[in-house]
């Protein structure tokens, strides 16, 4: 995140701070003594979220400080230069860091430093040694994406004020368009290209924004349909949509033209291979990626290996339940889940309704869930969790579903995303299980306990997330309500290990792009070989990990550690092994890195062996 810094006055400046820390409820940060380390993160994180008015949009917590604010009417715009103002931040705050005496901190900011130096360090050298390496373009974000998302479904217009606010915004576009293509061409001066096929994406979203009549945009229709539930004389809507019309046309249209153009002129420069090992340093830049998604040190090579020993040993249970259901796995286990991806038995019917009914049985599925799921935590979350389809905008280059948290004033639920692009995407096997991941017992139960965890300091609650926590929990989670018996039947936990073979999978083909100069057909081919996945599924898949090295491994790597410290737990413990507290002790503490997790489990088996 950037640290520059609004043009204000220094009064005002110190206003904005006060006022904000107490609608994030920090009162008892003035409390804290003013140099302790919880009190240098928090205010570093404060002024982070003062920087980014995308962050303060999302929290939800100061749209009644706009008028103080004027977050609202404002977007991020993000350039070369911005880039050195951060590396030289996080230089000051990891001296800073590095000063506070273990001797005088509490087990818990201990911990806590830890997690920072680790998360700064990590941040430090990808901007210092990497800063162009990622692809501020791609099939999956960028601007050209993120910011339709951010503007139809973040961006909130309940009052005439917000609505002035959104035509604000949507004016900005084409100024961090710029910004974006400033960074673009940094990159290319380096020599760092993406592979053909994000280009060709790339050409078709763009153009399709383009070619899309006005009316049919979601930056106007959305926009739209939000002010049609207000109380607005006719002519004041009518007056907004001729003015969000004519932006649209005018200058958002010349940015989306400005990035076309971009692409357009040097898609011939294309990576011709797809690992980021083809890259300046690549393989360095590889095993950064690793140590930052998985939070451990293996290897690629070790993380390789893991891979197959997993795909292994799934296999062998996946074929043991097919020959259960009455199907022959000795064809393959992926030849008969590739069957079963095409028998009408599993698919929606193409209908008109096909979506809404998904989205009903997916809600189905939640309800159910919650219910069951209740009596293994100490505690349930207060926020709630819808089921919405994936944007049309997006939904041919998104992944099968995601998640996104609740605000923290209540007026935003959690939402489990599902792609319903294309009908084999759904097969009714496959729904309980990812169901179980990103809502309940996965997302959805450990991001809001965290969000609404007031006990840990802002920076463990909301200054640090990492995917082998947040995904290791959600993958753990889905074998979780197997155990539980939350399965409704033998194919639900046939969608659980597709699921988890599909993630032990990554593990071999994201190493085997970006270690092993795998090419994006040969990684396509063993994807689909293994998993059965629908051609579809697997493409969209292979296409994201190429473009977004590493992160694909932290889902397995978590998973797996989560399952070995409980395990250690149980043997420890015996008879006095309580699930509910092993999962109050993996929960109870953020989104820590997996080495703190492990330190707080053997913590915790200490604490209980002395009784």
């Amino acid at each position: 995140m950037s640290r520059r810094r609004w043009a204000m006055t220094y009064v005002s400046r110190v206003a904005v701070l006060l006022v904000t820390l107490g609608v994030l409820y920090l009162g008892n940060l003035f409390l804290m003594r003013p140099w302790s380390i919880d009190h240098f993160l928090a205010k570093e994180l404060i002024l982070d979220a003062i920087d980014s008015p995308e962050s303060l949009t999302y929290l939800g917590v100061v749209d009644d400080l706009n008028w103080l604010t004027n977050h609202q009417s404002s977007l991020s715009v993000y350039t070369p230069e911005d880039l050195a103002i951060d590396a030289a931040d996080l230089e000051r705050s990891l001296d800073t860091l590095d000063a506070f005496d273990d001797e005088f901190l509490t087990p818990e900011q201990r911990i806590t430093k830890q997690i920072a130096m680790f998360d700064y360090g990590n941040y430090l050298e990808e901007l210092s040694r990497f800063p162009y390496h990622g692809y501020p373009l791609n099939q999956m974000s960028g601007v050209h994406i993120d910011l339709i998302e951010f503007m139809t479904d973040i961006h909130p217009v309940r009052t005439q004020s917000e609505a002035e606010a959104y035509l604000e915004r949507l004016g900005m576009l084409e100024a961090v368009f710029l910004g974006t293509l400033d960074s673009l061409r940094e990159q290319e001066e380096l020599g760092i290209f993406p592979p053909e096929f994000v280009f060709a994406h790339l050409e078709n979203q763009i153009s399709d924004f383009l070619e899309k009549p006005t009316v049919d945009n979601p930056l106007y229709s959305v926009f739209s349909d939000k002010l049609s539930e207000l109380e607005l004389p006719v002519e004041n809507r009518q007056g907004y949509l001729v003015r969000a019309e004519e932006i649209i046309d005018g200058s958002v249209r010349a940015g989306y033209q400005k990035l076309l153009d971009y692409v357009l002129s040097n898609k011939f420069r294309a990576n011709k291979s797809d690992g980021v090992w083809s890259l300046p340093e690549g393989e360095a830049y590889y095993a950064l990626m690793l140590k930052a998604q998985t939070t451990t040190d293996y290897s690629a090579d070790e993380i390789h290996q893991m891979g197959l020993d997993e795909v292994e040993r799934i296999t062998a249970r996946m074929s043991q339940v097919l020959s259960d259901l009455g199907y022959d796995p000795t064809i393959g286990v992926g030849n008969v889940m590739n069957a079963l991806n095409e028998s009408d038995e599993f698919l929606y019917a193409d209908t008109p309704e096909r979506k809404k009914i998904v989205i009903r049985d997916y809600e189905q599925i939640v309800r159910d869930s919650w219910e069951q799921v209740s009596e293994y935590f100490v505690s349930m979350p207060i926020a709630q969790v819808e089921v919405r389809p994936v944007p049309e905008y997006s939904e041919q280059s998104q992944a099968g579903g995601y998640y996104s948290s609740p605000a923290l004033d209540g007026s935003r639920p959690g939402i489990f995303y599902a792609n319903l692009y294309d009908v084999k995407q759904t097969p009714t096997y496959s729904m309980a299980a990812l169901a179980f991941h990103e809502a309940l017992p996965g997302h959805h139960l450990q991001i809001a306990l965290n969000l609404e965890n007031t006990d840990l300091s802002l920076y463990r609650r909301f200054g640090y997330g990492t995917s082998a926590f947040s995904e290791g929990w959600a993958l753990y989670a889905e074998s979780l309500a197997i155990e539980l018996g939350m399965g409704r039947n033998q194919f639900d936990e046939l969608g659980v290990l597709q699921s988890e073979l599909f993630r032990a999978v990554r593990l071999v083909v994201d190493t085997g792009l970006h270690r092993k100069r795998w090419t994006r057909e040969q990684a396509i081919e063993y994807m689909k070989g293994i998993t059965g996945m629908s051609d579809t599924e697997v493409v969209v898949e292979i296409e994201r990990y190429i473009v977004w090295p590493g992160q694909a491994c932290s889902y397995k790597v978590g998973g797996l550690k989560i399952l070995e410290l409980r395990e250690r737990a149980k043997r420890a413990l015996g008879a006095d092994f309580s699930l509910r507290d092993f999962h109050s002790v993996v929960l109870g503490h953020g989104e820590p890195p997996l080495f703190v997790v492990e330190e707080l489990v053997d913590r915790y088996i200490e604490e209980h062996q002395a009784f």
